[in-house]
Order: C-alpha cells, then sequence, then structure tokens
C-alpha cells in the first residue's frame, strides 16, 4: 500500500498573499497606514510596514543566473507556472494540492511571516508597531485568509495571526479567528516582543486562551526581521548561509522557553506545534536541556515538576522536512507521536510536485510515515481525517 494511498494533511501549507492584501482588508481605521506587499523581486514576499521593509533581505543576489531564477529550485519555474499565473490564489493552491496528492492543509503565510517584525513603540520609538495598529494588521491578514479558505472549506483551514505587541488584543482575535471564522491554530513569530521571551509571564492570558480554545499554539519562522533575538545571527549575510541557521534555531529557541520556562506546566493542555524548523536536532537539545534542568533546576527551574523533555513529550509536535533523513534519529530517541509532515508549498526550498513521494522514500517504518502524515495532524488540530477524492 503506497503512502498516497492513506490521508496526506499538511501541517504547513503556505499561502502567497497579494500585494495589496491589506488595501484591501485593513480595518478602516488603520486603511492609511496599511501595510503595502512589495513587488520589485521574483517571487517578492516583503512587505512595507511605515517606513520599514520586511523581511531584510540583506545580500542582494541577482534575479537570474544563466537564465535561470536565483531561490528557486530549478523545475520551479515550470512547477509554479499555474498558480504564479493565476496569482496564487485559493482555486490554484487546491490544484496545487490534488497534484502533490495533499488532502487536507492548515495554512500559514508568507508575507505575513514578516509584516509583525518591528518591535513594540514603546520599546524601540515611533518606527515601532503601536499595539492596537499591529493588532489591526493581524485583523487584516486573518479576513483575508477566512475568504481564501471560503475557497474549499473541506480542505483549508486557516491559522490566526496574532500579534504580541498588543496581548489583549491577541486574546481577543484569538477568540475571534476560532470561534466566529473556524480557524484552527493560532501562530506566532519566534522572535521576541519588548525582550520577553514566551515564558514570561504576561502571556500567560493569552496561553490560558489558546488552551482554552483547544487549539494549537503554533511558532513558524521565516526569516530576518527587526525583532531579536535574530536567529540569522546577524552578520550572515547569504540566504544559504543565514536561512540554514534562521528556521531550527528559531524553533529550538521556543522549544527551550515553553519546556524549560514552565509555560507547559502551568498550562498543561495547551498543544504545541513548532514548524519548518526541522526535528533532527532534538534529541541533542532536549537531552542537553534536561542535563542544564538536573544542574541548575533546583533553583532556576524551581516551578516545573518533570524533566523538559517530558512536557516536550507530553505537548509537542515537531515539523519534519520531506528529505530529512536525519530523522531517523528522532525517531530513535522520541518514536513517532509528535512528528507532522509538511510540503512547504510553493516556497523556494519546498520539493513540490514530489514532497510526498520524496517523504515516502525516507528510511522510517511505514507505519511511522502514516502516523506523521495524517494521525498525528489530526491529533494536534482536531480536524477529522477525510481523503479527498
Amino acid at each position: 500500500m503506497a503512502l498516497k494511498d492513506n490521508v496526506i494533511a499538511d501541517s504547513d501549507l503556505h499561502v502567497m498573499e497579494p500585494a495589496d492584501l491589506w488595501q484591501r482588508y485593513m480595518p478602516p481605521e488603520y486603511a492609511h497606514a496599511a501595510p503595502i506587499g512589495l513587488t520589485e523581486l521574483v517571487r517578492d514576499m516583503r512587505v512595507r510596514v511605515k517606513n520599514h521593509a520586511l523581511l531584510r533581505i540583506g545580500h542582494v543576489r541577482p534575479q537570474k543566473v544563466d537564465g535561470r531564477k536565483t531561490g528557486w529550485r530549478e523545475e520551479h519555474a515550470d512547477v509554479y507556472a499555474d498558480p504564479e499565473a493565476n496569482g496564487w490564489d485559493a482555486a490554484s493552491t487546491e490544484r496545487a494540492m490534488d497534484v502533490e496528492g495533499v488532502d487536507l492543509a492548515v495554512m500559514f503565510p508568507s508575507r505575513g511571516l514578516f509584516v509583525l517584525g518591528l518591535d513594540s513603540v514603546d520599546h524601540v520609538g515611533s518606527d515601532g508597531l503601536e499595539p492596537a495598529y499591529a493588532s489591526a494588521i493581524a485583523r487584516g491578514y486573518n479576513d483575508w485568509l477566512a475568504d481564501y479558505c471560503k475557497e474549499s472549506p473541506e480542505r483549508m483551514f486557516g491559522a490566526a495571526m496574532v500579534a504580541p505587541h498588543d496581548i489583549d488584543g491577541a486574546i481577543l482575535e484569538a477568540r475571534r479567528c476560532v470561534e466566529e471564522l473556524g480557524f484552527k491554530a493560532v501562530f506566532l513569530a519566534p522572535g521576541c516582543v519588548n525582550g520577553r521571551p514566551w515564558h514570561h509571564p504576561a502571556y500567560d492570558p493569552l496561553w490560558a486562551e489558546i488552551e482554552r480554545l483547544d487549539v494549537p499554539l503554533s511558532f513558524h519562522g521565516g526569516g530576518q526581521t527587526y525583532l531579536t533575538p535574530d536567529f540569522s545571527l546577524q552578520v550572515l549575510d547569504k540566504l544559504m548561509l543565514w536561512h540554514t541557521f534562521n528556521q531550527p534555531l528559531a524553533i529550538q529557541f521556543c522549544t527551550v522557553s515553553l519546556c524549560g520556562g514552565g509555560v507547559l506546566e502551568r498550562f498543561p493542555n495547551l498543544r504545541v506545534a513548532l514548524l519548518e524548523g526541522n526535528c533532527s536536532w532534538a534529541p541533542w537539545l532536549l537531552d542537553r536541556l534536561d542535563e542544564h534542568y538536573e544542574w541548575t533546576g533546583w533553583y532556576e527551574g524551581g516551578d516545573l515538576t518533570m524533566k523538559p523533555s517530558e512536557y516536550f513529550v507530553r505537548q509537542c509536535f515537531l515539523g519534519v522536512e520531506a528529505e530529512e533523513s536525519t530523522a531517523t534519529q528522532y525517531l530513535d530517541w522520541f518514536g513517532d507521536d509528535n512528528l507532522v509532515f509538511s510540503t512547504d508549498y510553493p516556497h523556494g526550498d519546498s520539493q513540490y510536485p514530489h514532497a510526498v513521494d520524496t517523504f515516502d522514500r525516507l528510511p522510517f517504518p511505514e507505519e511511522s510515515k502514516v502516523k506523521i502524515c495524517g494521525p498525528n495532524w489530526e491529533r494536534l488540530y482536531k480536524i477529522p481525517l477525510l481523503k479527498h477524492t
């Protein structure tokens, strides 16, 4: 039985937002300050907020070298031709899901990964994001995404953007998105606002609301913004270099903060999705964190009642990449209950349209592949598994 004969559920499929999203969907009171999508680059995912371009691209590369588009896999010019010609609309995304063999997907942003990438106005001055303005940006994105998912509501499910700049606003927006719009997750970028790590007690009301709503808290990195810490390590200017660090380090940071900082002790029913940062590092990192808990936890981790790795196993899910053959080490250490699969469509490092087949060739037990592509996703998002026909 081939893997594709089972339900294939994507934990993290991306939309490509139109440049004028916020011009069309920004709440009226902030329409004059709507973020603007930039279009100078090939498949430009940047967005201008106030006087800042997010993401920060660092080293500027040519758009083509020897006739080939940079930042894409060689075949992407052809395989992405249909969605690109159709403005990356929802109908073309559904066709792409059919081509890849994906039945169900939770939708995460592209431009939206960066649009809140400025600190609070109280922290950096007039170029920061005022809390109410940050929440308005999130609300506009979520309204657009709700309309996008209406194209195929039985297959596409929204992940709600909330602004950590405005915790009260984030609580209200999470509630609106889940209870009114039917979204199935809440997501945040890993970079911190106001220098507060994710285990800071100021966030506890938001974690409590997400726990009550019974959807996962999701963290998803993306690229260089103005938030700190800088997971691209600041001095690395080429995509090949900084992107290698950015995604995994960001997710490792969130893992340590949530598992070692007491969040999962305080909120034992909170499910956490740690996405697009690989999983192969987890045995080393959690073992090291446990070691430090045994060493200094008696005075620095007094609110923990278990080893950090035990919170991780109880409440966290990690994304596994389609080509991540080193994930066998994760399976040896933690088993196959806490991994979910993603195609990463339609980003430049995606294996689309061969992501599912690439994953199927990994040296994992067949029953593990089935769990990672289906039942684990169902446990994380609490969406019934249905085969698309």
